[in-house]
């Protein structure tokens, strides 16, 4: 694989390609936004104005969208990829998106000759910029092995979990857990606080026993204690993951009530913390009516 397309030039597409473009790969990028494609030529990444232009030019394409709906309106949607079959051509979707949704897209590329997997990724824009993400991945033994040299661009870590559409439903469980942690995070701080135990002692506690987590030793320090909140994924973005958990535990029919509980805390902070906030900020939730 040589050129490399990547379809969604926002926050996490920019770091991709840049990372692609330092890892040898020509690079050809196409984003919905003609101001956001501007800044990306204006830092040396060739674009175009239509994904048919990206497929033409395209050895592999990575898909870095926000919603499992535009997903699926860019692969089978009005000119979308399938409009454009390129035999050959691996579709690598790092979106967070529904695998049913990921499952359906991958019957329909193959039956134009085209291969998908599922990379969902973590790290944020800086991780995509610097070219460490962390990948879970679903797909074929053979279609994850071509996308290697691809993947190693942009992620330090990657975890191949099964085939197509797994790596969706890692992503999810991966979301959901840190939903969870920072909201009980948030509330045993507080709890500590009160009890005339600050934050800084009591992380140094919990993180040198067995309540630790990667919200504990990384998010607090980094985004929430420093008061920074500017990881570069927002309310909206967690809002959503956590109801991709919430439509996938109703499609297998499970009852799970701590994760709903945790789906009502999310969908309730939308009252007070709003869409473009920093989701760490989650872990206010309530400390008004606490102080109070």
């Amino acid at each position: 694989m040589k050129t490399i397309g990547v379809i969604g030039l926002g926050n996490m597409g920019r770091g991709m390609a840049l990372s692609l473009q330092r890892g040898g790969f020509e690079v050809v990028g196409t984003d919905a936004s003609a101001t956001t494609r501007a800044t990306l030529a204006a830092e040396g990444v060739p674009v175009v104005d239509s994904i048919k232009d990206v497929v033409a030019k395209s050895d592999a394409i990575v898909l870095s969208l926000p919603t499992a709906a535009i997903v699926a309106q860019v692969v089978a949607g009005a000119d979308g990829l399938l409009s454009h079959p390129k035999a050959g051509v691996l579709v690598i979707e790092t979106s967070t998106s529904h695998p049913d949704t990921t499952r359906q897209l991958a019957a329909q590329l193959a039956s134009v000759g085209m291969s998908l997997i599922d990379a969902p990724v973590s790290g944020g824009p800086k991780g995509a910029l610097a070219g460490t993400m962390t990948m879970v991945i679903g797909g074929s033994d053979e279609d994850v092995a071509r996308a290697e040299p691809v993947l190693m661009a942009m992620s330090a870590k990657r975890v191949h979990v099964g085939g197509v559409g797994a790596g969706h439903v890692a992503k999810i469980a991966n979301n959901l857990l840190c939903a969870a942690h920072l909201a009980i995070a948030g509330e045993v701080t507080r709890l500590a606080e009160k009890a005339g135990v600050p934050t800084e002692r009591l992380l140094s506690g919990v993180n040198a026993g067995s309540g630790r987590s990667f919200v504990t030793e990384f998010n607090f320090p980094t985004w929430v204690s420093s008061g920074k909140f500017d990881s570069g994924f927002t309310m909206k973005l967690m809002r959503k993951d956590v109801r991709l958990s919430q439509e996938l535990i109703g499609a297998l029919d499970i009852d799970l009530p701590l994760s709903r509980k945790v789906a009502d805390l999310w969908a309730v902070s939308a009252e007070t913390i709003a869409d473009d906030e920093d989701f760490n900020r989650i872990v206010e939730l309530g400390a008004a009516r606490t102080k109070a």
